[in-house]
């Protein structure tokens, strides 16, 4: 029973993260027909949508007069200034490189987790996570500058700021998680997103759509849908379950699926040195969560479970 309750949130986690490195290309996709802006307000209205239809599946509660200043810092967080950031990010560089700065995000939630939350940070686990960021960045080292990625420096940044409040997400949904439904807080996210990007639509720069592309229109519902509704209803349950920082140590493999997702949808191939950067993401992510686990196995993450007051289920 222990092992299926660790194993569970482990798949979830798997299951996002692939999820997650798909947004890249679908974003690819629907920004080179529409506006950012337009994208996003899409992305955001379509998984309210969904969470409505979906309403009597989930258990929803009024949040507590005491958490609202949390829960207004996790969506001013993601998915307000992060999609912003993102977004100017894809516009600038390539999905790869992109993916390959999220790999700096389970450092960050790392540090934050252990100032914050009071979660331990082994030195191994730190290990883990620089092996992993090794290999990330090894995927991404030969990119060079083309219609794809006009900026990738400037590009790379703004991904990197994205990456920060990714991480002030990750923080704050952590404490909530211990108090609401996981799929509570990613409703939460759509509906404030929906609300923040509206106004972007009647701003002089936003581009309005004048037809429907059938590519571009699917990838809009894919994000809204399947990404955001799955993949952070997916990350939401199992940070709810697992420390944060272990959590997080996922979000290394973003890259490497990016990459396997790139080759099957958009015929690319893998280089000798991506094959190699992709077995050090994999290793990082491995020793980070044998760290997390503990010598005591499942035992080890249940008692980090128990100190951020998080029940072992």
């Amino acid at each position: 029973m222990r092992n299926r309750t660790y194993l569970l949130p482990i798949f979830c986690l798997l299951g996002a993260m692939v999820l997650w490195a798909s947004s890249f290309i679908a974003l690819k996709l629907a920004f080179a027909a529409y506006d950012p802006m337009v994208v996003i307000f899409g992305r955001m209205i379509t998984a309210s949508l969904g969470f409505c239809i979906g309403a009597s599946f989930f258990r929803w509660s009024l949040p507590r007069r005491e958490d609202l200043t949390l829960i207004g810092f996790m969506v001013v967080c993601e998915p307000c200034l992060y999609f912003l950031f993102e977004a100017s990010a894809l516009m600038n560089t390539s999905a790869s490189q992109a993916g390959m700065i999220t790999a700096m995000l389970p450092l960050m939630v790392a540090i934050a987790a252990g100032v914050y939350l009071k979660e331990v940070v082994t030195v191994r686990t730190i290990a883990g996570f620089i092996v992993a960021i090794m290999g990330a960045c090894l995927l991404s080292l030969g990119a060079e500058v083309n219609h794809g990625a006009p900026n990738p420096v400037l590009g790379n940044f703004y991904e990197f700021m994205a990456m920060v409040f990714a991480t002030g997400y990750t923080i704050a949904l952590k404490r909530l998680s211990e108090r609401y439904d996981p799929f509570f807080l990613t409703a939460l996210q759509a509906f404030a997103g929906s609300i923040f990007y509206l106004p972007f639509l009647f701003l002089p720069s936003t581009t309005l759509p004048i037809r429907i592309d059938a590519v571009p229109a699917f990838s809009i519902a894919y994000l809204g849908i399947v990404v955001t509704m799955g993949a952070y209803g997916l990350y939401n349950y199992s940070v709810s379950k697992v420390p944060a920082s272990q959590a997080a140590a996922f979000v290394n493999l973003i890259p490497v699926f990016t990459v396997i997702l790139g080759w099957i949808v958009l015929g690319e191939r893998f280089t000798p040195l991506q094959y190699v950067a992709s077995g050090l993401v994999i290793l990082g992510v491995f020793m980070s969560q044998d760290a997390a686990r503990g010598k005591n196995g499942t035992r080890g993450a249940a008692q980090e479970r128990a100190k951020d007051g998080v029940r072992p289920a």
